[in-house]
């Protein structure tokens, strides 16, 4: 029997396959659970345009992530921090001291886009953070930190 997955199901397949199962399984376990449905040719033409309005809507979402970036790369970001007379800093610069200054500059990020790539920066100096957009589009964002 042919059904349509409504979610990934591990061994079986991603949301949005179309699979092949016994039909017992997917009588008595897949569709009374909402996991799938019955691959019928109604449901096959629902599937479709579901699919083609999905993609339709993630390309604008790309296209509008690729022109922040494009923005974003122009950003040069200055962090301060509280030092040492050595140039440590007291405690560390995260993604949330980032996120901040992203916000200042007019850049509205969640924290969890945007990762860096040293996992705790305790010295003066320049560093990179990447910000994820998209899960198609990746930006490199230059900070620098500088002492209070």
């Amino acid at each position: 029997m042919n059904v349509i997955l409504k979610q990934d199901i591990s061994n079986l397949g991603h949301k949005d396959d179309i699979v092949v199962v016994k039909d017992g399984y997917a009588r008595n376990y897949l569709i009374p659970k909402g996991f799938a449905l019955n691959a019928t040719a109604q449901n096959k033409k629902v599937h479709e345009e579901i699919l083609r309005q999905r993609a339709h809507k993630e390309a604008q979402l790309k296209e509008a992530a690729l022109i922040l970036a494009e923005e974003l790369k122009k950003v040069s970001l200055i962090i301060g921090a509280k030092t040492s007379t050595k140039g440590k800093i007291f405690g560390s610069v995260n993604t949330i001291q980032i996120a901040e200054a992203l916000t200042e500059k007019g850049f509205d990020l969640e924290r969890k886009n945007i990762s860096i790539s040293d996992d705790l920066i305790k010295e003066i100096g320049s560093y990179s953070a990447t910000v994820k957009l998209h899960k198609e589009v990746l930006v490199e964002v230059p900070f620098e930190i500088v002492s209070e």
